[in-house]
């Protein structure tokens, strides 16, 4: 009887890349070699994105005037509020600008978001349209007398906001200097719900720091992706829109994440049955499914949840031959 071992959440492998001493997996992209070889990806237009050989850096458009636009690279994991995760790179804004006769302030980010809903054409970052992200959200001053913000963004799968009242320290006012390379970070902690985001001008003479717990209505996300996030500014309530048109580079990017959902997989037959070991991570589901035909998929197995070292799946139901199996692994 022929059985065949599958990983049904097939989550990408990341680019290199070490195991921190808790288990975390580390993502550095120092673009000293072309990115799109290394697993990341353009969406939207793809000319607001260029990696430069010669400087090992990647250039960057924020330009509002154009469709949602992403340089992206898939985690290999969905995040949750449970989890644990953080992104850092090294920023330069060459110029800053307006790219339509919108006169507020409109943002730049970096961050993370679900990759199947951020490239739906429902997604509308300037109506609030926009569930699961996690991101640092950068808006220039405006000719209106709003100063600059750094604002780390949070929104929840029904596209609610992070919000802990008025007066509350979501953001701050802080203005990049063009033609300064600043070191930009946001990391969320789940074990005290709060996101914070650090920018500190390289030259030493300015900083700024945001921290922004979960507030008590906020419900959970689902974030797959990190992404460097060029919005388009429809949507926006009338006589407030916003613009922005802003060059700039990044380089030393580096993104820390939970491990792999699934690790050191195997499967065969003990006792006359077949079983799936590997090791599990907690607060995820997991499930062993089978198929003849690779289309139509059958629980061999109760969902069991993860206990974060190894876990095994057995199916002790009798099969025809030529089967499939799959681990179907789902966040609660």
């Amino acid at each position: 009887m022929k059985k065949v071992l599958l990983v049904s959440l097939a989550l990408a492998s990341l680019l290199v890349v070490s195991a921190t001493r808790s288990g975390a997996v580390t993502l550095a992209e120092n673009f000293a070699t072309d990115p799109l070889a290394n697993g990341w990806q353009l969406f939207g237009d793809t000319n607001l994105f260029r990696w430069n050989p010669t400087n090992q850096n990647l250039e960057v458009t924020w330009d509002s005037s154009q469709i949602n636009s992403y340089f992206y690279h898939p985690l290999g994991t969905i995040l949750t509020r449970k989890d644990d995760f953080s992104v850092a790179l090294d920023l330069e804004l060459q110029d800053v600008g307006t790219a339509d006769s919108y006169l507020y302030s409109f943002e730049l980010a970096v961050g993370f978001f679900n990759l199947k809903e951020a490239t739906q054409p429902d997604f509308v970052r300037g109506a609030g349209a926009n569930p699961d992200l996690v991101e640092l959200a950068y808006f220039r001053a405006d000719d209106f007398g709003d100063p600059a913000t750094v604002y780390p963004t949070c929104t929840d799968t029904n596209s609610n906001f992070n919000y802990n009242g008025f007066g509350a320290p979501d953001s701050t006012n802080y203005t990049l200097i063009t033609s300064n390379w600043y070191h930009v970070s946001l990391a969320y902690t789940a074990s005290n719900q709060t996101i914070v985001a650090v920018v500190t001008n390289l030259a030493g003479n300015s900083s700024a720091t945001v921290i922004q717990p979960l507030a008590a209505s906020f419900t959970d996300f689902r974030a797959d992706t990190i992404s460097i996030n060029s919005y388009n500014d429809a949507g926006q309530f009338p006589g407030f829109e916003g613009s922005i048109l802003v060059h700039g580079i990044v380089s030393n990017l580096v993104v820390v994440v939970p491990p792999a959902v699934i690790q050191n997989l195997a499967g065969a037959f003990k006792n006359g049955v077949w079983q799936a070991q590997f090791i599990s991570q907690t607060n995820w589901f997991y499930t062993l499914e089978w198929t003849t035909n690779l289309v139509s998929w059958t629980p061999a197995s109760a969902p069991v949840q993860g206990n974060g070292t190894n876990l095994v799946l057995t199916d002790t139901h009798p099969v025809s031959d030529k089967v499939f199996y799959r681990i179907q692994a789902e966040r609660p």
